[in-house]
């Protein structure tokens, strides 16, 4: 099997959320094949295409990430039925210039996290959305809605719930799959 650089984007900005932990977690469980790299989306200016004459150097580092990754895992809160303005403003970030889509064809997965019984359902449905219109094949299965993620983790951020545990596994050897898929060679 090939190596993958996989961009891991996280659409939650809080120290201890719980996506963040989510995802540290995946990092861990993640097959050899798939580099795992976190990139940030807490910089980005908001989107403005009047900005693009000049783009701020934090879109055009954030343009060059993404066309580098293999392949793409979000990790998404639910913020009223829908992704947070800062993961939606990297998808229009990312997907400008018109014409230059850093998001083409790039496979990728979905995760939502949530306190809430729910599992940030919305959210990740919202974002597959604005997913298809960028061109991204996203992964449908396995789904996965993290609820109840107050009881998951210890004090010090790491995942203890052995249940949670198997199914990331589950979920990151699927990606694994869908990314030899999907992968542009």
């Amino acid at each position: 099997m090939n190596k993958y650089k996989i961009a891991v984007i996280v659409g939650s900005l809080r120290k201890e959320s719980y996506n963040l932990k989510t995802a540290k977690a995946l990092l861990a469980l993640a097959p050899e094949s798939l580099s795992l790299e976190m990139l940030s989306i807490a910089e980005l200016p908001m989107f403005n295409e009047d900005l693009e004459a000049t783009p701020p150097h934090e879109w055009v580092t954030f343009r060059e990430q993404i066309r580098a990754a293999d392949g793409l895992l979000f990790l998404t809160p639910e913020y009223n039925r829908s992704v947070p303005a800062v993961l939606k403003n990297a998808i229009d970030v990312g997907s400008r210039p018109y014409g230059q889509n850093s998001w083409d064809g790039k496979p990728a997965a979905v995760v939502s996290v949530s306190i809430g019984n729910i599992s940030g359902f919305g959210a990740n449905h919202h974002l597959r959305q604005s997913l298809v219109f960028v061109n991204v094949p996203t992964m449908a299965q396995p789904e996965a809605y993290i609820g109840g993620a107050t009881a998951l983790f210890d004090e010090s951020g790491n995942l203890t719930n052995e249940s949670t545990r198997g199914f990331l596994k589950t979920f990151i050897t699927a990606f694994e799959k869908w990314v030899d898929t999907h992968a542009k060679k």
